[in-house]
């Protein structure tokens, strides 16, 4: 822990730092953005490495309890009663689902939510995730989100300004929560990410999870032999979709792998493909433009914000998923791809660091 600057005004919160995630990645961002402190309910190695990012002063409240849905609850506690520290504070800028409890110990200042969106499992993918559990595990979660929906409800209506990262999760704000918001768009760190000529393969990096529909990008290939398919990725389906993908010889999975890795096989891809069901926002597209590779996207949600149809991607289908995902790999070979390079890495700039900074600190600092 350092010593903390005198003059410090701010402190960002933040849920946990679990995985190298999107919003793992934006709290890093506000916090640099507002010079601000950090707290958050839990850090693990598997996440950014905090040590490099010269916070003046980080509260880790230590979350012990790993077992889903105890953890929840576990967590709420935490920020509701080990959080004091904000009193210290002016301003308070929330990053995630829990931690807006918080703002009962900061009750004397402002307080700013940036909103990745309303929790999916209290609210439109309720019925989604309670399918995922056997019985016992379904009653402990409705009794969960009947005690924690109430609480999360009062905690955002306290709020001064609620921030967001796409209009799609503006209007489900509104819808949920009947609060207004500003969209302040993800940023992404583009200067990592360079254009290179194609190794002739087409790349997902979604998180393998049923939302993300990584199943109907091999079902697609598979019918695509001549076409290659890179996976880079992991998660709770990863045995099953290696099982999919079995006897498949165009298709690859190379498991999780560290940033420069991950540069390097979107900058060689052809382009990307990236379509997950109600996306909030979507960091892979951002990222795959910023090395000027096209993506094959949803033609809803969060990435129809980053990606341009017909410019710097193609929209799918969702009718008919899979044969949508065939025409648009057919319609976007090695030779269209590098057409649109230029239209890409524009559009990323949209999306930098710097535009970011400048918005984020016209709402908390102005």
């Amino acid at each position: 822990m350092n010593k903390r600057q005198k003059n410090k005004e701010n402190i960002v919160l933040h849920d946990i730092f679990d995985i190298k995630g999107g919003g793992e990645r934006l709290a890093i961002s506000l916090v640099h953005a507002l010079n601000a402190d950090l707290g958050y309910g839990k850090h693990s190695f598997n996440s950014f490495d905090l040590s490099d990012e010269k916070i003046d002063k980080i509260y880790n409240l230590h979350l012990k309890l790993e077992f889903a849905g105890l953890k929840t609850w576990a967590l709420s506690q935490l920020f509701s009663q080990k959080t004091g520290f904000l009193r210290d504070y002016k301003k308070v800028i929330y990053s995630g689902i829990i931690c807006p409890l918080a703002i009962k110990n900061h009750q004397n200042g402002g307080n700013y939510y940036y909103c990745h969106t309303p929790p999916r499992f209290v609210y439109d993918k309720f019925e989604h995730y309670l399918r995922q559990n056997f019985l016992p595990q379904q009653m402990m979660m409705r009794l969960l989100v009947s005690w924690f929906r109430p609480q999360y409800e009062a905690s955002v209506a306290l709020m001064d300004v609620i921030l967001t990262n796409s209009v799609f999760v503006k209007a489900r704000i509104k819808k949920y929560l009947n609060r207004d918001s500003v969209v302040i768009h993800p940023p992404c760190n583009i200067q990592k990410f360079q254009h290179k000529p194609s190794q002739g393969y087409y790349l997902s990096t979604a998180r393998f999870d049923a939302l993300k529909r990584v199943d109907e990008i091999i079902k697609a290939f598979i019918k695509m032999p001549d076409k290659k398919l890179v996976l880079c990725s992991s998660g709770v389906e990863d045995k099953k979709l290696k099982k999919l993908a079995a006897t498949a010889k165009n298709i690859s999975f190379t498991g999780q792998v560290n940033d420069k890795e991950l540069s390097r096989l979107i900058a060689e891809s052809i382009a990307t493909i990236y379509i997950p069901e109600d996306e909030d926002f979507g960091m892979s597209p951002v990222e795959s433009m910023a090395a000027g590779k096209p993506v094959i996207c949803s033609g809803h949600g969060g990435p129809t914000e980053s990606v341009i149809d017909g410019e710097t991607g193609l929209y799918i289908v969702e009718s008919n998923i899979q044969q949508s995902l065939i025409d648009s790999v057919g319609k976007l070979d090695v030779n269209k791809a590098t057409k649109m390079r230029n239209a890409c890495e524009n559009r990323a700039l949209m999306f930098s660091e710097e535009i970011f900074q400048q918005k984020i600190q016209r709402y908390v600092l102005d």
